[in-house]
């Protein structure tokens, strides 16, 4: 198989974004990004989104082009980026290069997705509701007696994640876990995954240092421009979730920070956790580049 895609994927701030750009420019690639929240408009600096330059080095695909009010899915996300790579691969490309740390969206353009039920927009509204006024711990808990399987598999501290799994349990009366029957669809070109990582400390440290910068380049007013939208899936975000609560007077500014680093490091966590299953992903040290 003469066309191969390589996907650049590890934890938040490792730094794919440096390592795919010069792979990108080795084989004469863009970039096609598969991060669930870099792709909407508004959040540029909580997302760690490409600087100016790195945007101008080379071209990006799917880097702030959807609306946070557009409720974009990984579903969605399969068939735009599909759409994409064939016809990249049509123009005379052999080798292209995506990049992310969303494990769904990159499982969604590998695998495909599961046919899962629509849910009445309705219901979806009122889940949100009970997220914001209940919290996440009260959705959780009624997910864990409809569906035990999926409250064992899916992070229970993601809003958007539990939403999902209990919307699809509640309305159809069948578990959101009985939906995934996994049957892989075939991809008519070569899938070569490379996961990024770095000691544990020296990544924690940079997760530390990059959420100072973020506040320092402005998140603050980025998150209070999206205080209207904070109930959007979009922004059930690490970083911006914090900022609402700084928002509501629940911690000031230095506590605020360090939740952000708290949370973002242990979605770095988990992001390793869901990879580390993947026997198909050859790693690189970073550090030794």
């Amino acid at each position: 198989m003469s066309r191969k895609l390589e996907i650049i994927l590890g934890p938040t701030a490792v730094g794919k974004t440096s390592y795919a750009i010069r792979r990108a420019l080795e084989v004469g690639s863009p970039v096609i990004s598969c991060d669930s929240r870099q792709i909407f408009q508004e959040l540029k600096i909580g997302t760690a989104a490409p600087s100016e330059e790195e945007l101008a080095a080379v071209q990006h695909y799917f880097i702030r082009c959807i609306p946070v009010t557009r409720n974009y899915t990984a579903g969605i996300y399969e068939a735009e980026a599909m759409q994409l790579v064939n016809r990249l691969f049509a123009e005379g490309h052999e080798t292209l290069v995506m990049c992310g740390g969303s494990m769904m969206y990159i499982d969604a353009f590998c695998y495909g997705l599961d046919d899962f039920p629509e849910v009445p927009l309705q219901l979806r509204q009122h889940l949100m509701e009970c997220l914001r006024d209940e919290g996440v711990e009260v959705l959780a808990q009624q997910l864990k007696e409809l569906d035990p399987v999926s409250y064992e598999e899916i992070d229970i501290s993601n809003g958007q994640r539990v939403i999902r799994a209990l919307e699809v349990s509640m309305y159809t009366g069948q578990p959101f876990s009985s939906y995934k029957t996994r049957s892989f669809k075939e991809r008519d070109f070569e899938i070569e995954k490379i996961g990024l990582e770095r000691p544990r400390e020296e990544l924690y440290e940079r997760i530390n240092a990059r959420v100072v910068k973020m506040v320092e380049d402005g998140l603050e007013a980025e998150a209070r421009a999206m205080l209207p939208y904070r109930d959007l899936p979009a922004l059930q975000t690490v970083g911006y979730r914090e900022m609402f609560e700084y928002f509501d007077g629940a911690y000031d500014l230095e506590t605020t920070i360090r939740h952000i680093q708290a949370s973002t490091r242990h979605y770095a966590k988990r992001q390793l956790t869901w990879w580390r299953r993947d026997e198909n992903i050859r790693w690189i040290n970073c550090s030794t580049l």
